[in-house]
């Protein structure tokens, strides 16, 4: 079903999923959840038809953290540094690839709830400077100024600049 698909132990860990194109929309995320490279869930059917919707051509699911868990408040309190690390580095290439890319800025609120999480979006906007990214937020960001997580978002939103 995805032919862009990267994970490690066994599926724990998801890197990157989505469908190719030439000008992909890439979202990031939190941590992924249970869509594998043969279905989706919730949150990758919205991305997906997101992209859709705007004109994009493909799509590239990436999270701020690669262990899954349904409920971010299950994963573990202390960060795996390979799976930080790993994770960054893959995002790094993803983007690096793209000859304009677009990121959609999508980890909701729930970005605070653990330190690695905000570690990891400041070093992925340290990281992604180079390559002169456009970032996006979808609808309006949260009271506390946070972008939207797709799992409640409204298909009549649109897209805003969101600057890191």
């Amino acid at each position: 079903m995805y032919d862009i698909y990267r994970n490690d132990r066994g599926d724990a860990w998801r890197y990157t999923l989505g469908k190719a194109g030439k000008s992909p929309l890439i979202a990031i995320g939190l941590n992924p959840s249970t869509a594998t490279q043969e279905k989706a869930d919730t949150t990758v059917v919205k991305v997906e038809q997101v992209a859709i919707n705007n004109g994009y051509d493909g799509f590239i699911m990436l999270n701020l953290y690669p262990v899954r868990a349904t409920d971010y408040r299950d994963l573990p309190a202390t960060v795996n540094p390979t799976a930080f690390t790993k994770n960054l580095d893959a995002i790094e290439e993803i983007v690096s690839a793209q000859l304009n890319p677009v990121i959609w800025a999508a980890w909701g609120t729930s970005v605070e709830y653990h330190t690695f999480f905000t570690e990891a979006r400041d070093q992925l906007f340290t990281r992604l400077s180079k390559y002169r990214a456009k970032w996006l937020h979808f609808g309006d960001l949260t009271a506390d100024g946070h972008p939207r997580h797709p799992s409640r978002l409204s298909y009549d939103w649109k897209f805003f600049p969101f600057n890191p």
